[in-house]
Parts: C-alpha cells; sequence; structure tokens
C-alpha cells in the first residue's frame, strides 16, 4: 500500500466545507447587523455625552443653578452630617466649576462659610441630645433589668388592685389618728401580699416580695416627704398621712406590675 496518489494529486483529496443552512446565515446576518448598530449608537451617545460637557466647561455664563437656595447645606449639595473635608472638597469643586461667575463663586463662599461658623459654634457650645440620653439610660443594663421584673396584667387586675389601695388611701386621709394610720399601713401590706400570691401562685415569694415592697416603699416614701417632696397636707400627721399614701402608690405598682 502506498501513499503516491495522495501526494500527486492532493486536489483530489481537498476537504469540503458543508453548506451552511439557510436559517444560519439569516441568523448571522441579523445578528452582525444588531451589533453594527449598537457600535454606532454607543458613538453617537459617547459624542453627543462629549459635546455637552465640552460646551460646559468652556461656556463663561454658566451660573450655579443652587445660587438662590437658602440653606446652605442645600446650597453646597452635602448632608448636615457632612465631615470637614466633605464640606471643603463641595466647595473647591463648585468654586473651580463656576470660577468664570462671580455671583455663583459668591454664593459658594458664601454657604461654605455659614456652615464653618455653625460648625465651630456646635463644637464650642455642644447641645444635649435629650433623646439620645434617655435611649441610653434605657438601653443600659441596669434599667433593662429593673425592667425585666415587671410585666402588664389583665385589665380587671389593674382595676381590682387600683380600687384597693384607692379606699386605703382615702381612710388614711379621713381618719387620721394620733398614732398615725397605722392600721392602714399594716393593711396596705397584707393587700401587696394577697395580690402578689394571686398572681405568683407561690406564698414564700408573694410574703418575700410583699415584705421587700413594703420597707422599700416605706424608706422612699420618708426620704421624698423629709428632703424632697414637703408636706401637701396640713395637720400634726400631715408627714404620716403623706408619707403612706406615697407608700401605698409604690405598693400599688408593685403588687400590680411586679413579676
Amino acid at each position: 500500500m502506498t501513499l503516491c496518489g495522495l501526494a500527486s494529486s492532493p486536489s483530489i483529496y481537498r476537504l469540503r466545507k458543508p453548506a451552511q443552512e439557510p436559517w444560519s446565515r439569516t441568523r448571522n446576518y441579523w445578528t452582525g447587523s444588531m451589533q453594527r448598530c449598537n457600535i454606532q449608537r454607543t458613538h453617537l451617545i459617547k459624542c453627543a455625552m462629549d459635546s455637552s460637557y465640552s460646551n460646559m466647561a468652556n461656556d463663561p455664563t454658566a451660573i450655579f443653578p443652587r445660587i438662590n437656595i437658602r440653606d446652605p447645606y442645600k446650597r453646597l449639595g452635602i448632608s448636615r452630617e457632612a465631615s470637614e473635608e466633605e464640606i471643603q472638597a463641595a466647595r473647591n469643586f463648585l468654586v473651580q466649576k463656576y470660577a468664570v461667575h462671580k455671583p455663583s463663586v459668591e454664593a459658594i463662599e458664601s454657604a461654605h462659610d455659614k456652615i464653618i461658623m455653625q460648625k465651630f459654634y456646635e463644637r464650642k457650645n455642644p447641645k444635649i441630645n435629650i433623646k439620645k440620653k434617655v435611649r441610653d439610660v434605657t438601653q443600659s443594663r441596669v434599667v433593662q433589668a429593673v425592667v425585666s421584673r415587671f410585666r402588664t396584667p389583665s385589665m380587671n387586675f389593674i382595676i381590682k388592685t387600683s380600687i384597693a389601695f384607692i379606699i386605703l388611701g382615702a381612710l388614711t386621709v379621713l381618719f387620721p389618728t394620733e398614732e398615725g394610720p397605722t392600721l392602714q399601713v399594716a393593711i396596705s401590706l397584707i393587700a401587696t401580699i394577697y395580690f402578689l400570691y394571686n398572681r405568683l401562685k407561690s406564698k414564700m415569694r408573694a410574703f418575700l416580695y410583699g415584705a421587700g415592697a413594703f420597707i422599700l416603699s416605706w424608706l422612699l416614701g420618708t426620704f421624698l416627704m423629709v428632703s424632697v417632696i414637703p408636706p401637701i397636707l396640713k395637720g400634726p400627721r400631715s408627714l404620716e398621712v403623706t408619707t403612706s399614701l406615697t407608700t401605698y402608690v409604690l405598693l400599688w405598682v408593685s403588687s400590680t406590675y411586679l413579676k
């Protein structure tokens, strides 16, 4: 077997390219047309943008569009939390862009000076952010721990405890004795333990919580009446009566919301 035939007549064994299908030629035609259209459109858009920007940059009559805005921050196009570097960068950019129009430059410089003076005044006289302070206090661990010990019961239970302590307060005011409202205070302690037991269903916890709340309420009420709040009622036992009323309020909170 020899290969002389292949060497002598290569044209006989020439590879033939398969004929393209009509649909393939049509697809290639449309693909090429779309690519040419996209290239032409991109070129036209780029030319239009270059022409627009070049006209703006070379236009000696270009006016700052925010020249009449009163707010200096809006005039420079920055936020109120912008740093001094951002303020200076905005000022330099706008001055360079509208340098040929003197009123525009003056408006930009005026807004820049107002912002700088305001920042200087705020640093010298810092404002107390009350909302932030309150939020920080309420989100502290101590306050969260105290709040977690309270919960809101049903409305019927709130009404029941409110009526009980209102009656005790009325009896204390209407029938003061020479020894002070000793009986009413004792009844308030018993009522506090009773209401705590109704919610906690534990005699030991109800007794401990009630006794602790009673002692703290009486001490706090005495401190408030002696050192902070002057006695509201008149009479020889006005201090004891007012302290008892303050204690009733604190005991009502404890017996109603403590968990």
